[in-house]
Parts: C-alpha cells; structure tokens; sequence
C-alpha cells in the first residue's frame, strides 16, 4: 500500500471553489476519514484523488508518484461508489472479476483473486447470483470485493453505507475496519455522517466550504476541537455554545450572558486573563458535561436553571434547561422524572468547557 499527498490543491467550478488550497497526508495504511456537510468539498477532493476531477491548482501523489495529471486507470486505486455500480446482467463473479478482464489477468488467477475475496466476504456463496437476487448489505460486499480484487495501492470509498438500513451500517462499519486491517490497506473514506467518521477512523479530516478545519484522531476532534464548526459539526448531541462576555469580578473573570453568570476557573480563567477588558466570547460545553445537582456545594460551575422540555432515549434523557436566558441541553444516563417548568440547579465540568472567538469561531 502507500501513503497519499495532497499540496496545494484546489479545485473551481466555473466562479465555484469547490476546494481551497487544501493540504493533507495519508499516511501508508491509515484509514482517514473525510467528513463535514454536503457541498464542503468532500467527494471533490476524493474524485481528485481517483483523477476523476482535474485539479485547478495543486499536486497530488500516490506513493512516490505524481499523479496529478495520470489518468484513473493508471493510478492503481479502486474506488466503492455509494450505489454500488454493479452490472446488473453479470452474476457475481463477473462484477468482481471484470476489472481483472479488462487487464487481461490469467484466468488461473481471476479465479484465485475473486475466490479468496469472496471467502474475506462471506459471499464464496453467492458467486452465480445477479445484483437483483443479493440484499443491499450484500451487493455492498460485492463491490468492496471487486475493489479488493485488484489490490490497489489506495481504496477509496464515497459514502458506501448510506443506502444501507440504521442497523445493517452499524455492522458493515465493524466489518469495513476489520476488513482494512486484515489487508493492511490504505483507505480515503467520505462521509456526511459524523458517527461513522469517529468510529471508524485513524484520523479525522473535517471539512467546510472547500477547506480543511481540522485533522486529528476522533479523540482529539471530540475532545480539542480547533474551532465553533467543528465543535457543533462533531458529537451528538452537538456541543452547547453560550454566546456571552467575559468581566471582571473582584479580580476574577466571570462569564455573563443575561442572567447566566459563571466564574471561570483554571485554564479558562488563564485564557479569559490574557483577553484585554471585557470582551465578548462563546462558551462552549458538551452536554454529557453538564449535569443536574442538588446542592450549591462549591459556586464554582453551578448555576440556577429551569427545565423546559426532556427527551427520552430508553438509556439516557436529553434535558434541556434554561440558565437565565441562554439554554443548555443536559445527557443525563438512566431512568429520571424531568418536569416542565420544575426549578433545579444545574452544575458544569469547567475543565471540559471551552471559549471561542465570537467572529473567526477559533478556539481561545
């Protein structure tokens, strides 16, 4: 397998950036992730990629290789499409084994290819059937299978589960990453669903408006998001954001935003301390680091709430509150009674919160 480079590249559409000068590493048999909302560029840059799209700008590498301007058939990639593209009038084997024929592989050793691919599959008995007879888990198989069969250097898939039902995607992820360690693959993988790109990648790629924000394993996206989109774009719930001003109280900074006041506290306060006066900041915290308390205890990270409304998960409630004017949604596990209305206080892990700058979004 090998590593993918991507310098400088940039891809226009007429007056449309698509992507923005964008750079970015694969590393040899990682499986990274590109991940953001529909039109940021995702599928853009994978195309590239595939030299299915021309760069504007830019040099992209297979390898040691520039490939920037190396037709798709020559770059030794293999590409799993979100609708499969299977020949409908080929049984199985035949999709799996059509790219070999058109290389003019050996008949000995297409056989070989597609019957150890079908075996890592699960589908060694499904080689005499056409694409209408198979489930839609299956024929996805059938398409990773004819992918495998070729033995790239890079794979890159474009959103390969989203036709699949909620429970059938839970399982193909589990078996796409043992799948990829068991070949010891390269992989380019695009996705709109942030669940699969935190359970399913080494690395995290994630995208806006043609441009990368963030790269970094899931824990550090989740946990260190470099700026407001990523905060909100990763995690569900997504990360409650308090616009307020940070001021000075009896030589402490203390967050205000209507009536909501909250005294920051270490590295916050180390951060609010190097802000010149007053200044405006959004507060970001993640539900799960909000919690209902009983008692006042410490003043630090508590403050008066009111419950406006509860969503029930069977394991957990999605408790949302309002703390004097901002609101703030509360994951709390296991079973509970929240009533509308009912007053409680609420308390804030102040080591898990963070302060963003109110008009670039980067994290402070």
């Amino acid at each position: 397998m090998s590593s993918v480079r991507l310098e400088s590249v940039s891809k226009h559409f007429g007056d449309v950036v698509a992507v923005d000068a964008i750079d970015l590493e694969v590393e040899d048999r990682e499986l990274l992730v590109l991940v953001g909302p529909s039109g940021c560029g995702k599928t853009t840059t994978l195309r590239m990629i595939a030299g299915l799209e021309q760069p504007t700008s830019g040099t992209i590498s297979i390898g040691e290789r520039d490939v920037t301007h190396v037709d798709a058939m020559d770059r030794n990639i293999a590409m799993v499409f979100q609708n499969y593209a299977l020949y409908p009038h080929m049984n199985v084997f035949r999709n799996m084994a059509f790219g070999l024929q058109m290389r003019k592989v050996a008949r000995q050793e297409i056989e070989t290819r597609v019957g150890e691919a079908a075996r890592s599959l699960g589908i060694d008995g499904l080689l005499e059937r056409r694409p209408a007879q198979l489930s839609g888990g299956e024929r996805q198989r059938v398409a990773l299978g004819r992918a495998i069969v070729r033995n790239p250097e890079v794979f890159l898939l474009d959103e390969p589960l989203s036709n699949l039902d909620a429970r059938l995607r839970v399982s193909m992820r589990s078996e796409l990453v043992s799948l990829r360690k068991g070949l010891g693959a390269t992989m380019v993988y695009v996705t709109h669903d942030q669940v699969e790109a935190m359970t399913m990648g080494d690395r995290i790629v994630v995208m806006r408006d043609g441009r990368i924000h963030q790269v970094g394993t899931p824990r550090d996206v989740y946990l260190l998001p470099a700026n407001r989109f990523v905060a909100e774009f990763i995690g569900n719930p997504p990360m409650n954001i308090i616009g307020g001003r940070v001021q000075g109280d009896a030589g402490r900074p203390v967050l205000v935003a209507g009536d909501f006041r909250m005294p920051l506290v270490g590295e916050l306060a180390q951060v609010a301390d190097r802000l010149e006066g007053d200044r405006d900041v959004d507060f970001g915290i993640r539900p799960e680091s909000v919690r209902l308390v009983e008692s006042v205890g410490s003043a630090d990270g508590t403050a008066e709430a009111t419950i406006v409304g509860s969503q029930y998960l069977g394991a957990e409630h999605l408790v949302e509150l309002d703390v004097g004017g901002p609101r703030l949604l509360c994951r709390i596990e296991g079973d509970g009674e929240f009533e509308t209305g009912q007053s409680c206080r609420v308390g804030i892990e102040l080591e898990a919160a963070h302060l963003f700058h109110p008009e670039t979004g980067a994290r402070l």
